[in-house]
């Protein structure tokens, strides 16, 4: 077990912290959504989570599974750029799933998050925190 952790380290590391932001990110969209809901429209409960959950992956990718040394605002604006790309597609995605599908907005972000994760390890391996 402990080889194939060696050997696919990065990605394993990658889909932990992933994994934790997802729950992070999504738990603050609707606590936001349950919150609000009635009072600001989901879409903008959407870009103030991702505000809140980028910032949280950025520090969890730096440190635990990129580990790299300096450039901080340089990654951070480059992470910034893929997220709002994955953002970009969301604000796409999500109303066609509440207004066409007619999934409420936890439903349809929770379903969306899994597009995101694999949007973004691309992005972040090869742009965000290339070496």
């Amino acid at each position: 077990m402990r080889r194939i952790y060696r050997r696919y380290k990065e990605k394993v590391d990658y889909l932990l912290v992933g994994g934790w932001n997802t729950v992070f990110g999504y738990l603050v969209f609707l606590a936001l959504y349950y919150l609000l809901a009635g009072k600001v429209h989901y879409l903008i409960l959407l870009v103030i989570s991702n505000i809140l959950s980028i910032t949280n992956a950025y520090v969890g990718y730096k440190i635990f599974v990129f580990k790299t040394q300096g450039d901080y605002l340089r990654e951070y604006l480059r992470f910034y750029v893929v997220y709002g790309a994955a953002l970009a597609l969301n604000f796409v995605l999500l109303p066609l799933c509440v207004e066409l599908l007619r999934l409420s907005p936890p439903v349809a972000q929770g379903g969306l998050t899994f597009v995101n994760v694999l949007f973004s390890y691309a992005g972040h391996k090869n742009f965000s925190f290339k070496k």
